[in-house]
């Protein structure tokens, strides 16, 4: 009987063994999870911005009638979809800036061109120390430029004009538009001097021909600057107008090699037989401007390009 129980007992025993050895082999096969890593987060890279092109600065000449040439400039830029940011303007010049930074397109601009009765704009004044007052040009801008203040054009505009004690330029970036540009085209001796304050200007060209200087001080980093001074043409100077204008010219070279090495573009519409005092010749002018435009158009588009950042 003993023996029958101590029989059942190892039995047992064996198969507690057996049991706890094959619970061990199970747990020993089993292997150890893998360490569950948090989900990737993809950071989006960051969105590629458009090109951004140069803040492009026009800078408009002087040249009494020649002026007409600016308008065709302006039409071919606006044509080609290139976006002027800021103007200045000398003379002639700043007549063209303020007009078209006023928010006047090119098509606008040969309309008045065309309309345009430069008698109207000319108050004689005897005697003086001018022969014109010019208070009739300041009405006219200021008219047609729907009486906005320099600062509140719809483009940046800067106008040139000589101070009359020192012989220093001027740009003036605020104030009334027609005082301006009237200060900026009194050509000594034919426009009475201005006095803006306590100073008195006279004609921008005086100095600065084309202002791409004072392009550059309102911040351009690409200036478009369009020449009209007229060469020296060696014909005899009919009347003491012609002969100024003609002086004008040759002083005006000289400061303009200077003034047009930091402009990045320069045209140079061929108004030849076109006068500073030839205002009959307003057509043939613009169409001037057009043409010279169009042959800078693929410099230009390079200089804008390489430019662009």
């Amino acid at each position: 009987m003993q023996d029958e129980l101590s029989t059942q007992q190892q039995r047992r025993r064996q198969g507690l063994v057996w049991a706890a050895a094959a619970a061990w082999a199970l747990t020993g096969c089993q292997t150890t999870p893998a360490p569950v890593e948090p989900p990737q987060v993809v950071v989006p890279p960051p969105p590629r911005l458009p090109p951004k092109p140069p803040v492009i600065g026009l800078a408009l000449g002087g040249g009494a009638a020649r002026g007409f040439a600016h308008i065709g400039v302006i039409q071919v830029l606006e044509e080609q979809g290139i976006k002027v940011d800021l103007v200045a303007g000398t003379s002639a010049g700043s007549l063209v800036a303020a007009l078209y930074a006023s928010g006047k397109k090119g098509h606008e601009l040969a309309t008045l061109a065309q309309g345009m009765d430069e008698s109207a704009l000319t108050d004689w004044s005897f005697p003086g120390r001018g022969l014109i007052r010019g208070e009739a040009l300041a009405r006219y801008v200021r008219s047609q430029t729907g009486n906005l203040p320099i600062e509140q054009m719809k483009l940046p505009l800067g106008i040139v004009a000589t101070d009359l004690a020192d012989g220093e330029p001027i740009l003036f970036r605020r104030g009334d538009t027609g005082m301006a540009v009237r200060a900026s085209s009194a050509v000594p001796a034919v426009f009475q001097p201005v006095k803006i304050g306590e100073r008195e200007y006279v004609d921008g060209g005086l100095v600065s021909p084309v202002p791409v200087r004072q392009a550059r001080q309102m911040g351009a980093q690409l200036v478009i600057a369009v020449d009209i001074t007229s060469p020296p043409d060696g014909a005899a100077t009919g009347d003491a107008f012609r002969m100024l204008l003609q002086t004008f010219s040759i002083m005006g070279r000289s400061i303009n090699r200077l003034e047009l090495k930091d402009a990045d573009v320069v045209i140079r519409p061929a108004l030849l037989g076109v006068s500073s005092a030839d205002f009959s010749a307003r057509q043939k002018a613009i169409a001037s401007g057009r043409e010279a435009a169009l042959a800078m158009l693929p410099a230009l588009k390079a200089r804008i390009l390489a430019l662009t950042h």
